[in-house]
């Protein structure tokens, strides 16, 4: 009987302290909903990137009692224990997200967050050269003196007593070959060669493509010689206007971050610019006078001369009839860039292909330049 007396004893305590841990667990649930829909609030635009400078520890405690951060806008923030991100650990310098508002940490960011400027370096030359480049020997030529001759051989430029230019300018509708001689340009030197896209400087964290850019310039000064090619600049160099969007301002935080960048080293060092864009029209006059970018090189349409040239260069690996007259080609091409013109020779191919034939012949460029002049019709000249 005694033993039956102390088991049930045993069964209310139990149960009492079962209910107790229910209870708790309730409690928790909802602290970590309250916990959890501050971190949703808090992840939402815009954010900042920081970086801790300062950590102020608890005793025996495993996260900081506050933390010291230094943001990508160049502000200094104290932040108290509620308002960091529990479920990591932190360290000096580590990289941080935080809310513009109220400086919540929402996440730890990788160590290597900031380094990936060092992907847009080229380590593997492109294969392509001027010879791969037809109808553009002007073009060539310019920028062979604004960017090559100043770092192959300066001295020519020291003993004129002439400044060279820092960069130049692409600039003309889509498909006329602007990519194509910069990499080209990157082929031909032995220089540092960065590829940075516009759209890739727009970034999700204020500040972050300012800071992105910045890298890419402290790389290019380490490895000089270097050239940085930056593809639809447009993207972020256009004409600067009152905005109350967050994205607007980002864009232009960046630009005049480019700015800040151009004017902040001299002419006589090996680092140039090369930058590309289809819309001129729509940059930033202070981004394109002298003393920034330099040189404007335009590119146009092909002639029928630059057109036969180009038709050329894409048929010299093509099983081609000796019957094929590529100059009557170049004639019916009009208003076709360089892009489409070797659209028109893979699609010939194409259409051997389909009739189990070896060699292209006149009427199957004939068929491929009606089936992209059809294409321009319906799309424009942006379909290719």
């Amino acid at each position: 009987m005694k033993n039956i007396n102390t088991l049930d004893s045993e069964i209310k305590r139990l149960k009492i302290i079962n209910n107790w841990f229910i209870l708790e667990n309730q409690l928790l649930k909802e602290k970590i909903k309250v916990k959890q829909k501050n971190i949703d609030s808090s992840s939402n635009l815009p954010h900042l990137v920081a970086t801790i400078s300062e950590i102020f520890p608890k005793k025996n405690k495993k996260n900081p009692k506050a933390l010291v951060l230094k943001t990508s806008n160049r502000l200094t923030i104290y932040v108290k224990d509620s308002e960091i991100y529990k479920n990591e650990e932190f360290g000096i310098n580590n990289l941080v997200a935080v809310n513009r508002d109220n400086y919540y940490i929402i996440r730890k960011l990788p160590d290597e967050y900031d380094i990936r400027v060092t992907t847009m370096e080229i380590e593997q030359k492109p294969n392509q050269t001027y010879q791969d480049l037809g109808g553009l020997n002007l073009q060539i030529k310019e920028l062979i003196e604004a960017i090559m001759l100043p770092i192959t051989q300066p001295i020519i430029f020291k003993k004129l007593g002439i400044q060279p230019p820092k960069g130049v300018l692409l600039y003309g509708p889509p498909g006329t070959g602007k990519t194509l001689m910069a990499r080209a340009c990157a082929a031909q030197t032995n220089a540092t060669f960065l590829k940075l896209a516009g759209p890739q400087m727009i970034q999700m964290f204020i500040g972050e493509g300012a800071s992105l850019l910045r890298e890419a310039f402290k790389l290019a000064r380490e490895k000089e010689p270097s050239i940085i090619f930056i593809d639809e600049i447009d993207a972020i160099g256009t004409k600067r206007f009152g905005s109350e969007s967050n994205g607007d301002r980002e864009v232009q935080r960046t630009m005049l971050e480019l700015l800040n960048q151009l004017d902040g080293f001299s002419p006589n060092r090996n680092l140039k610019i090369i930058c590309a864009t289809n819309r001129i029209d729509i940059l930033d006059p202070a981004l394109l006078r002298s003393g920034r970018i330099d040189r404007k090189i335009e590119f146009t349409l092909p002639d029928k001369k630059s057109r036969q040239q180009i038709l050329n260069i894409h048929v010299r690996k093509l099983h081609i009839s000796d019957q094929i007259n590529l100059e009557k080609i170049a004639e019916i091409t009009k208003d076709f860039n360089g892009a489409e013109l070797k659209a028109v020779c893979i699609e010939a191919g194409m259409n051997v292909i389909r009739s189990s034939r070896k060699f292209i012949f006149q009427e199957d460029f004939i068929v491929a330049v009606n089936l992209m002049k059809l294409k321009k019709e319906d799309f424009g000249d942006y379909f290719y």
